[in-house]
């Protein structure tokens, strides 16, 4: 009689699985072989057999000799028959899939997403056809409070905008009171942290506006914007206007009072003096190039984090300076957005229902100033605040015959 192990080759039929053992010995003869003669050597193995997808491995985890002397540990030895007979499973992703940005609301980081957004192409050129896109970065506290006026700006221009919206953690309502399912702001709320006025999170709220944005390659104009804004002209006007610019607007002067020279901290010295300190308005307007270099400063918004404190008011001083100190050439040195400070304090006009009126939104439309640093033009600002909701009825009926929308 035969015994049960003179037929074991008839009896099992996976030859492969057999071969594999054999391999696994023969290795682990020789690893032993090895092992024996380096007597000052050090090796980490890991062995592992899979039954079912025939796959032997080999890993080396540490190979150190006894002098200190490290040597890099050699490539995975895997067999994969499964793998080897067939590549039917290979998924083919074109560029225009691969170039989609993530949803608004993802789980990066600030350190991630400010990393992220910082790539861009060396080719400038783009491979398909593609719409530029203005970018409308809302920082706000909670709901757009002007939202319905901003419905009505952007219907029928769908794909030639993007919108982003920062609002308070703690805001759990909707953006614009109205229903969310049919709003232009349903699901552009992306991921926020607390911001304190006058404080440096300011600055780290538009950083991060502009970083979520950047991610979406046909943003190529980036406005600031808060939840008091309103736009003086229809959307055709002001995409126009943004798309063939040449220049950024971003408001930087020197100011030697002391709530503009007096703000400096030497402690900025060398890399900022007090020279180069500049102010002016945070609603900045800029290309895609600028938003690039804003989110990569890893040289001057440390500075700021760390020495502009208490009454220096980082959100009027940190874009002004840069901009001036690095890209002044292309800047406007002027805002897009009008603002009343006509009345003093620390914080602009606000404006209730009895005064908007046909006259005064017509004299923010017709301010004289030039275009491109050439040409003058009557259209020196494209947004106005702050005005309060109770002016919003109002602003609804006037808009079709002054914005013309």
């Amino acid at each position: 009689m035969k015994s049960p192990n003179s037929n074991a080759q008839t009896q099992y039929p996976f030859n492969s699985i057999s071969k594999l053992f054999n391999l696994q010995q023969h290795l682990l003869h020789s690893l032993t072989y090895f092992l024996l003669l380096g007597c000052g050597v050090t090796l980490g193995i890991i062995i592992s057999f899979n039954l079912k997808d025939y796959t032997f491995s080999l890993h080396f985890t540490q190979f150190s000799l006894s002098a200190g002397h490290r040597l890099p540990a050699p490539p995975l030895l895997q067999l994969n028959e499964t793998t080897q007979a067939s590549n039917k499973s290979h998924i083919h992703i074109g560029l225009k899939e691969y170039l989609k940005p993530p949803p608004v609301m993802h789980d990066m980081d600030d350190e991630e997403l400010l990393w992220r957004a910082s790539m861009a192409p060396r080719i400038q050129d783009y491979p398909f056809e593609r719409v530029p896109k203005v970018a409308f970065l809302f920082l706000t506290r909670g709901p757009v409070l002007m939202a319905p006026l901003w419905e009505k700006f952007f219907k029928g221009h769908e794909g030639y905008y993007s919108i982003y919206v920062h609002s308070n953690p703690s805001y759990n309502g909707t953006l614009n009171g109205t229903d969310p399912e049919t709003s232009v702001f349903q699901g552009r709320r992306i991921p926020s942290k607390e911001v304190e006025w006058g404080k440096v999170n300011m600055i780290e709220a538009e950083r991060r506006l502009l970083a979520n944005a950047l991610l979406d390659l046909s943003n190529q104009r980036f406005v600031l914007l808060s939840e008091t804004c309103i736009p003086l002209f229809n959307f055709s006007t002001i995409y126009s206007y943004l798309m063939n610019s040449t220049q950024n607007y971003v408001m930087a002067y020197d100011d030697p009072s002391p709530v503009g020279r007096g703000r400096y901290s030497h402690h900025m010295s060398p890399e900022i003096s007090i020279q180069q300190w500049r102010k002016g308005s945070q609603w900045f307007e800029m290309n895609r190039e600028l938003a690039l270099e804003v989110v990569s400063d890893r040289k001057y918004f440390p500075l700021f984090q760390k020495y502009c404190k208490h009454s220096c008011y980082a959100d009027e001083h940190y874009l002004p300076t840069f901009v001036s100190l690095k890209f002044w050439e292309g800047n406007s040195n002027r805002s897009l957005t009008w603002v009343d400070w006509s009345k003093g304090g620390p914080h602009p006009a606000k404006f209730l229902w009895n005064e908007v009126t046909v006259e005064f939104l017509e004299s923010m439309r017709s301010k004289q100033c030039k275009y491109n640093g050439g040409n003058s033009t009557n259209a020196c600002f494209l947004f106005a605040r702050k005005f309060l909701p109770s002016a919003l009825t109002r602003l609804l009926r006037l808009a079709p015959k002054v914005m013309q929308f």
